[in-house]
């Protein structure tokens, strides 16, 4: 059994055509359709928590998983509202380094987005979301040593729960990149499951810690977004 993890970043107005990294915004209203579609297709939107009995095989059922990373503003504006409508909860994966900060590591590419603040995460907590870690520093851990990595793995996670009040037991590769050795100190550092952004559908029963998810894009269509919940069809794009 496979199950689709969703992965998604921003979900706001798009910017004008030609602007870096535009097919990682959703429109609200885009979101707001795949999220009633999996809705009439009989399927249950959860958080990594949630999902996590389906992923170790002790649960069974009509399931996706959704989950957003770096942790904007907007996905508490726009996508929250959609979530709670539709009964679904999700996993946001946090900078710990840059809460009510924006998205510095993209400086240069595009212009800065507000991120969460500490208010904003007690909020998406309080709806009965998910808080995962996304590093200290949104970090590229393959560059850093091991010592480096070790830091921003385990630390994120600690600077977090202290500073929302929450468990944090789900990880997220920045960029999608680590090495097998990462993989282990997440492991190590107590986390249960770390997403890539490998594209493909999540082996129950696989590693936890290299799971794969589904990209959905500014230009994912209806049928498309139906194509990559009901079949195995997995998209090349970015």
């Amino acid at each position: 059994m496979k199950i689709p993890i969703l992965m998604y970043h921003q979900i706001d107005a798009p910017p004008p055509k030609g602007t870096a990294l535009r097919g990682l915004i959703v429109a609200p209203k885009s979101f707001a359709w795949q999220m009633r579609m999996l809705r009439v297709m009989g399927y249950r939107g959860l958080s990594m928590q949630d999902l996590m009995p389906y992923l170790q095989g002790k649960k069974i059922g009509k399931v996706v998983g959704i989950t957003f990373d770096d942790g904007f503003q907007n996905n508490l504006q726009h996508a929250l509202p959609v979530l709670k409508k539709n009964g679904f909860t999700a996993t946001c994966y946090g900078v710990s380094r840059q809460i009510g900060g924006s998205n510095v590591w993209d400086l240069g590419k595009v212009a800065p987005k507000p991120l969460m603040t500490q208010t904003d995460w007690k909020t998406w907590v309080t709806a009965g979301m998910d808080v995962g870690s996304h590093t200290c520093d949104h970090a590229n851990l393959p560059q850093l040593t091991e010592d480096e990595a070790f830091a921003q793995i385990s630390l994120s996670r600690h600077e977090l729960e202290q500073a929302i009040g929450c468990e944090v037991r789900h990880f997220c590769y920045p960029y999608g990149w680590y090495k097998a050795e990462h993989a282990q100190m997440v492991r190590d550092t107590g986390y249960t499951t770390a997403t890539t952004t490998k594209r493909g559908r999540a082996e129950v029963g696989a590693d936890l810690f290299t799971l794969q998810r589904i990209m959905v894009a500014r230009a994912t269509n209806p049928l498309q977004f139906f194509l990559k919940i009901a079949t195995t069809y997995e998209d090349k794009r970015a």
